[in-house]
């Protein structure tokens, strides 16, 4: 398995809710409005039409998500992001969440974080190292894996955590969750968790089996791409010019395996330079390990918006 573990990983406060569709939006607006809407529970819960419990969700979702952060000058108050402004703000990119690259960026958001990594996403998109899961052999990995990094969660605590994980890619379509809540949250499109079947397990009761969508995927354009390969680049190897195709295509929180790309497409999107915008790296390609090196240029949440669906 895969190693180098982020230093700190988020295992709970979600309250056990995966994201749902209408919540970063909501929860984007009434930060622009009142940045210290989520420090004052008893009037959130009545301003957002929602439940205490799903109240400390939607702060925890909207946080992780990247588009909205701490804000010091305000103690317990948040402030939205940059990315949060460019995304859902009034000029924004995708005020409502209707545009698919949208749902990859925010997949990218919630699986490579380094600093308060969510464990299970980074666990089970970079660390996983088969092709498929059930909730038994994925929560028996967690147990292990907790217990490596010098933590005592409870069997109950992580089961609860994978749950949101599944609940948030395979939403309640599957039926085979543990959560009761039956809202589909908006990475359930993505399709990138699959029911494939069952298999007995140790104990034999039959249960789901699980597979990646591990293919090209058209959808994730070639600036969305780029996006996402500075953005790895910066914040895991910022003081380096150049990086090898196995780090963009097979390193924990990279592209490849955040998005579950196959190698060969990861190496073709490298090949392919003619996209209209400023290259922020070229490629030199070899017939042992080919190799990025940066160029002064980068990539903007407006050129990924700009993008012709037709590349997809």
């Amino acid at each position: 398995m895969l190693t180098s573990a982020r230093p700190h990983y988020r295992f709970s406060g979600h309250e056990s809710f995966a994201c749902r569709y209408a919540w970063l939006p909501k929860a984007y607006r009434a930060l622009r409005n009142d940045p210290l809407i989520f420090s004052d529970e008893p009037r959130a819960m009545v301003e957002l039409g929602l439940g205490k419990n799903m109240v400390r969700s939607l702060r925890f979702w909207v946080e992780v998500a990247g588009l909205a952060e701490a804000d010091a000058e305000r103690g317990r108050g948040l402030r939205t992001t940059a990315f949060g402004d460019a995304l859902l703000g009034e000029e924004g990119a995708d005020r409502y969440l209707e545009d698919r690259r949208t749902l990859w960026l925010l997949h990218w958001k919630l699986s490579s974080r380094d600093e308060g990594a969510l464990f299970a996403w980074d666990f089970l998109f970079s660390r996983w190292p088969y092709p498929e899961l059930t909730r038994t052999e994925a929560l028996g990995a967690f147990m292990r894996e907790s217990e490596k990094l010098g933590h005592d969660h409870s069997q109950v605590t992580l089961g609860q955590h994978l749950d949101v994980f599944l609940h948030s890619y395979l939403g309640a379509r599957s039926g085979k969750t543990a959560l009761e809540d039956s809202l589909d949250g908006p990475l359930v499109e993505l399709e990138l968790l699959q029911l494939v079947g069952e298999r007995k397990g140790e104990g034999g009761r039959f249960e789901p089996v699980y597979s990646f969508r591990r293919e090209p995927k058209g959808e994730i354009t070639a600036a969305l791409f780029d996006y996402c390969v500075i953005d790895f680049w910066q914040r895991n190897h910022p003081g380096e010019n150049s990086l090898t195709l196995r780090d963009i295509a097979m390193a924990p929180g990279s592209p490849g395996q955040v998005f579950k790309l196959p190698e060969d497409d990861v190496r073709a999107r490298l090949e392919s330079r003619d996209h209209g915008y400023p290259a922020p790296y070229t490629y030199q390609p070899s017939a042992v390990q080919g190799l990025l090196f940066r160029t002064s240029a980068t990539v903007s949440l407006e050129q990924v918006y700009a993008q012709e669906l037709a590349d997809a």
